[in-house]
């Protein structure tokens, strides 16, 4: 899909050298590894709702930002004071509670406001979301449809299509929700999603001399091989992990990088159509999109639902009484 509305939100490839002899054959071993690591892998990581909590993120000063991207800099000095946050990203069962409650519907299942893309072809018009779908290969990495596509259908209950569910997978993290849908939920349960520096705070685990992070992490859900063709699936898993599977940073908060990406409360760069997201994905590899780290950053159309994007919560200290544990 090339339309201006998907390629100005999903990720941007970086120079990458075509397929040869070589790739193929990888392929064809990363491909057989993928298929039975996602037979093996498991619907739920944590014991139990009471290894998912909210947790105390300290105030703290520290330099935002980083240099590898462009639109990650200048570092600046930012201060921000102490929150509650989820400990997990939100899940399915979270947000299936949330609608039964509420009867909310979500942007991927209403119809596309044509006021507000009046160039989309009709099929791109319809309800859905944008979906990954993992090539055989590709031609070059310019053309971003070679493995995005909207799919009419797709949306936080049918994440892949209107032949997928997430039944069975209730403490996967929910996803395809824009903007609106992640701050109705926030709301209902009485808080918000966090800011910017707010989320690149408690990635760094409220550390001010935490280095620059470079390599890829270990304990996070990234992509192994070459994207978008090669997943050899060395994490454990070929998508979406459930929330939890990887170790927790030093505050205890899972999946801060790599698994989803998560909205934030923050506008990209004063921009109306378009919010900052944080953390990257399950889909970032070295060859492609080094965003596994707290400082990058990335614009995502509001209204625009996909299926590597999901969000988690804050809560504010009161202003007297009980603050930090």
């Amino acid at each position: 899909m090339s339309t201006g509305r998907t390629s100005r939100v999903l990720l941007s490839a970086t120079a990458a050298a075509l397929l040869g002899a070589a790739a193929i054959a990888v392929w064809l071993h990363g491909g057989s590894n993928a298929t039975r690591m996602a037979a093996a892998e498991p619907s739920r990581c944590l014991a139990g709702d009471g290894d998912r909590r909210e947790l105390w993120v300290p105030a703290g000063t520290f330099a935002m930002g980083d240099t590898l991207y462009p639109e990650e800099g200048p570092p600046r000095t930012v201060s921000v004071e102490g929150f509650w946050m989820d400990s997990t990203e939100v899940t399915n069962r979270d947000f299936s509670a949330f609608v039964a409650a509420t009867g909310y519907v979500t942007v991927a299942e209403r119809p596309v406001d044509a006021m507000l893309h009046p160039h989309l072809p009709p099929e791109m018009r319809k309800p859905g979301a944008v979906v990954f779908v993992m090539p055989n290969d590709v031609d070059g990495m310019g053309d971003i449809s070679q493995w995005w596509q909207y799919v009419p259908g797709a949306n936080w209950r049918h994440p892949g299509g209107p032949k997928t569910s997430i039944e069975g997978r209730e403490d996967f993290p929910v996803t395809a929700v824009a903007l609106e849908d992640a701050r109705a939920y926030a709301q209902w349960k009485g808080r918000a999603l966090p800011t910017e520096a707010e989320w690149e705070w408690a990635a760094r685990a409220a550390d001010p001399d935490a280095p620059p992070a470079r390599e890829r992490p270990q304990e996070a859900n990234t992509w192994q091989g070459l994207f978008p063709v090669v997943n050899t699936a060395e994490d454990g898993f070929v998508g979406v992990a459930p929330v939890g599977c990887f170790e927790g940073n030093a505050l205890g908060l899972h999946d801060m990088l790599g698994n989803l990406w998560e909205w934030t409360a923050d506008a990209y760069d004063g921009r109306r159509d378009a919010n900052v997201i944080k953390g990257g994905s399950y889909l970032c590899a070295p060859n492609y999109c080094m965003r596994y780290r707290p400082a990058a950053r990335q614009p995502q159309e509001v209204d625009l639902a996909t299926s590597h994007l999901g969000f988690r919560t804050v809560r504010a200290a009161p202003v007297s009484g009980r603050g930090e544990p």
